[in-house]
């Protein structure tokens, strides 16, 4: 099953890094955001989710705050 993911994420956030290599590590695609880099996808990902904080995943439009495994895992239907 094919879902939508954007990691929402900052060059300098070791929980984002592992938040990617866990994606990686489970062939899912995603589309990594440079919040740090880019403020139009800050202001959106603030928007959505009231957060400031790294790392965030959007996916198939529900919001994960954090490096949450288990949520993540029951989002994509890894579980």
């Amino acid at each position: 099953m094919s879902h939508s993911v954007t990691l929402y994420a900052a060059e300098t956030c070791s929980w984002c890094v592992a938040v990617k290599e866990y994606l990686q590590a489970r062939e899912i695609d995603f589309e990594q955001v440079d919040v740090s880099a880019d403020p139009a996808s800050a202001e959106e990902m603030v928007r959505k989710t009231g957060q400031m904080g790294v790392p965030v995943l959007d996916i198939d439009g529900n919001m994960v705050i954090g490096f949450n495994k288990s949520e993540i895992d029951q989002l994509l239907g890894l579980v």
